[in-house]
């Protein structure tokens, strides 16, 4: 042992350690300079990158969402408004476990089986990030009772946020539409639009009716706000603030109060009417029914309610007025006469002897008038009063299918209106190059027979039968509808009139109207169909009744609604207006299934021209759908 300690070289030794020192030292030396270049990297080179990026989690920039525009009618009534409230959302992508987060949160405040249903709905149509809601129209108890217990739901939070009111309920639903979230179709369009920068923050659009159609009105001018944050993401201070611009304001055409007397005239009754001022093209009323409430797709429809109205066998959501198309029945006679004496095919004073039914020469087929046994000698005038179905036969064969059409085009048959909400259908007028292209068939006389009356391929809707009546009660000058009747400004008020179409000129020679005209006013009067509809009225009435045929029948077989489904009974029709020296109504009316247009669509027409014209509110309750007709109900047009 004293051997070996001897044998160590001391020299060695320090030199060996020097190095190892050294080795280290330079190591250490090296990571200072990594640590130091690094340093100087972040510090100095990536300084300003680094600010941003510090400053941009300190300072968050938040859309503020506009107010949306009013939609208020004709006379200041409100149909549309917007007020705030509390709403609690949550962000999906943030909370780990849904459904528990959401039983601990019920121990807090009150969740629904409702508000889960309308939750599940919106994170089935929306993204993961996306912040939704799970409780709307919080109480003050309950955001201070959520803010205690907050730190328990990562992910949740309290907004407050302006929501759509639709004070008139289900009243003009159709009319005026709804707004409901944002989904992949509305982003597109968006986008498309270049719109994108405008709707940041929002959640909601326009998606039917006058909504839909003056989303860019309605919607307003998004705002921002810079706000200070803190390691929670809570805010601390506002930095700075753009405001938002608000929508404007709709003024329309619709009186709400006409409309509440026209739909409550339908009772239990499904249909349509659309009510039109000839002068301006004003729609005072649209009405189809049943309606339905807007205000229940506001936050989002939960399922069990789009599920009541999607599915009910009365199609609420199925606007008739305009998405309806019916077979006009006789409310065409008046345009078929018209024609007749624009084409020279018949004079006033023509008669033809009804026998009850009109046959086609070498046809065995007889097309039956709806009288057993006719009406004896008819001209043109009492043809229209009585709705001769044998003369009407007669003058469309005579006419042909190529000229009623062209004729029917000019009041707008077969083609949309124009009106400014979107939806709407266009009906047929057809001819020989219409059944050529869609059936590959060539056209019959018996189809052009059929026409003749409203019934065969003829359809329109119960707007362009409106809009065709006012046509007529406007001298014959084309009458254009519309809905919009100004645009307010949201700052200055000022209001901007809706561009109408000009007036134009008459379509038809004036001697020709006074015809039909004089023909229509004595519809109303004893001896005409529509004649217990207007009797007593304090002012003048032309009318057209019309039914129209739900299911065919056969040969020799006749029309008895005891042996039919109600679904299958006929429908009812009229179209009028008053007063007929001074127009200032004109109306269109459609009841499914309501059998005759004097007896069922008549009085509804009546309870409106009295409201409108003399200021009288209907005293009798509105009519229910019978099982059957009573004998004193008989009647036919």
């Amino acid at each position: 042992m004293m051997l070996g300690q001897a044998l160590r070289d001391p020299r060695t030794e320090l030199r060996v350690f020097r190095n190892r020192m050294m080795a280290a030292g330079l190591a250490i030396l090296v990571a200072f300079a990594l640590l130091l270049a690094r340093f100087t990297w972040l510090q100095v080179v990536q300084q300003q990158y680094y600010h941003t990026l510090a400053e941009q989690n300190r300072i968050s920039v938040v859309p503020v969402v506009p107010g949306r525009g009013l939609i208020l009618d004709r006379n200041g009534q409100v149909l549309a408004a917007n007020y705030s409230a509390y709403t609690l959302e949550v962000t999906p992508s943030k909370v780990a476990n849904m459904d528990h987060a959401i039983d601990e949160l019920a121990k807090v405040i009150e969740v629904s089986p409702r508000d889960r249903r309308r939750f599940r709905k919106l994170q089935e149509e929306s993204k993961n990030f996306e912040s939704l809601p799970i409780r709307t129209r919080l109480t003050e108890e309950e955001v201070a009772r959520f803010a205690v217990n907050r730190f328990r739901f990562p992910g949740f939070e309290i907004k407050a946020r302006l929501f759509r009111s639709y004070p008139q309920g289900d009243v003009a639903s159709h009319a005026i539409g709804y707004i409901g979230r944002i989904n992949d179709a509305d982003l597109q369009r968006i986008d498309a639009e270049g719109l994108s920068a405008n709707y940041k923050g929002t959640d909601h659009i326009g998606k039917l009716g006058l909504e839909g159609a003056y989303e860019k009105e309605l919607h307003g001018v998004t705002g921002s706000e810079q706000v200070e944050i803190d390691a929670g993401g809570r805010a601390i201070r506002s930095l700075s603030r753009t405001e938002p611009q608000s929508g404007n304001n709709l003024i329309v055409t619709l009186d709400v109060n006409l409309q509440k007397i026209a739909e409550q005239a339908f009772g239990d009754y499904k249909g349509a009417l659309v009510a039109i001022d000839p002068r301006t093209g004003d729609v005072l009323a649209l009405v189809s029914m049943p309606n339905f409430d807007p205000n229940l797709f506001v936050d989002g429809i939960d399922p069990q309610n789009w599920d009541a109205l999607n599915n009910s066998p009365d199609k609420p959501l199925n606007d008739r007025a305009l998405r309806g198309q019916y077979p006009p029945g006789s409310t065409i006679k008046p345009f078929m006469a018209l024609a007749a004496l624009e084409y020279h095919k018949r004079s006033p004073s023509y008669s033809i002897s009804d026998p009850g039914y009109f046959t086609l020469p070498g046809v065995a087929h007889r097309y039956r008038d709806w009288k057993k046994g006719g009406h004896g000698m008819v001209d043109m005038h009492r043809a229209i009063v009585v709705s001769c179905d044998t003369y009407f036969y007669g003058l469309a064969n005579e006419m042909g299918i190529d000229a009623i059409h062209d004729f029917l085009a000019r009041f707008g048959f077969g083609a949309r209106t124009g009106i400014d909400i979107d939806g709407e259908l266009p009906g047929l007028a057809p001819s020989q190059q219409w059944k050529m292209q869609r059936f590959k068939q060539k056209w019959y006389a018996g189809d052009t027979v059929s026409v003749g009356i409203g019934q065969g391929y003829m359809l329109a809707t119960p707007l362009q039968l409106a809009a065709a009546t006012a046509t007529l009660a406007n001298g014959g000058i084309p009458v254009h509808p519309h809905l919009l009747k100004a645009i307010q400004d949201a700052k200055t008020h000022e209001e901007r009139a809706y561009a109408a179409k000009g007036a134009g000129t008459p379509i038809v020679k004036p001697e020709n109207l006074a015809v039909i005209r004089a023909a229509m006013a004595d519809v109303t009067k004893p001896g005409g169909t529509a004649a217990r509809a207007a009797a007593g009225a304090p002012y003048s009435i032309a009318a057209k009744t019309g039914t129209a045929q739900v299911v065919g029948m056969k040969q020799g077989e006749k029309y008895d609604e005891k042996r039919m489904k109600r679904e299958h009974w006929d429908h009812a029709l009229l179209i009028a207006f008053a007063p007929v020296e001074d127009p200032k109504l004109a109306l269109a009316i459609l009841v499914e299934n309501g059998q005759h247009g004097g007896s069922t669509a008549g009085p509804i027409a009546r309870t409106v021209f009295d409201y409108y014209l003399t200021g009288k509110k209907p005293t009798a309750k509105p009519p229910r759908p019978p099982e059957t007709l009573g004998p004193e109900e008989e009647e036919h047009d």
